[in-house]
C-alpha cells in the first residue's frame, strides 16, 4: 500500500536518508539528520512515500511568499529512490505536492533543477512544469 508521510521523528528523518542521500551526496546520515532538523524551525517539511514498509521517494518543500510569485511552495529537494523509479512513485508524491501548495491557498509551485539532472528535467516537462529561466549563484 503507498501513503505519503510527514517526517515528525528522528527515526522517520533517518528512514528517507537512503533515499536523499543519492540527490545530496555530501551528507553523512547524522548531519542530514541536524539539517533537516534546523530546517524544520524555518519551515522546512519533508515527506515520504512508502509503498508498504519501503521509502521510495522523497520531497523536502516549504512555503514561502515574495513579490515575483506571491504565495508558493517550493521544492527544495525531491528524488525517488534509483531501484524504484519508473514506477510512479515520482509522479504520485508530485501531484501529492501540488495538492499540498493548493490546499494552503499557493499561486505556484516552484523548484530548481541541476542542469546535470537531464532526466529530472524530462520528467517535470512531463508533468507540465515550465521551464521558466536560470538559476544563478555566487559561493561566499
Amino acid at each position: 500500500m503507498t501513503e505519503i508521510f510527514i517526517t515528525k521523528s528522528d527515526d522517520e528523518i533517518k528512514a528517507c536518508f537512503p533515499v536523499i542521500v543519492q540527490l545530496r551526496p555530501s551528507y553523512t546520515e547524522a548531519e542530514f539528520l541536524s539539517q533537516v532538523k534546523c530546517q524544520h524551525e524555518n519551515n522546512y517539511h519533508l515527506a515520504y512515500l512508502k509503498d508498504n514498509e519501503t521509502v521510495c521517494s522523497v520531497a523536502g518543500y516549504r512555503y514561502s511568499e515574495n513579490l515575483a510569485w506571491g504565495k508558493f511552495l517550493y521544492v527544495d529537494d525531491l528524488v525517488t529512490d534509483n531501484k524504484q523509479r519508473s514506477h510512479g512513485y515520482g509522479k504520485v508524491l508530485l501531484n501529492w505536492l501540488i495538492e499540498q501548495a493548493r490546499n494552503n491557498h499557493c499561486k505556484q509551485m516552484h523548484l530548481d533543477s541541476g542542469v546535470q539532472r537531464i532526466d529530472a528535467h524530462r520528467f517535470y516537462q512531463r508533468e507540465a512544469f515550465i521551464n521558466t529561466g536560470h538559476h544563478y549563484a555566487f559561493t561566499l
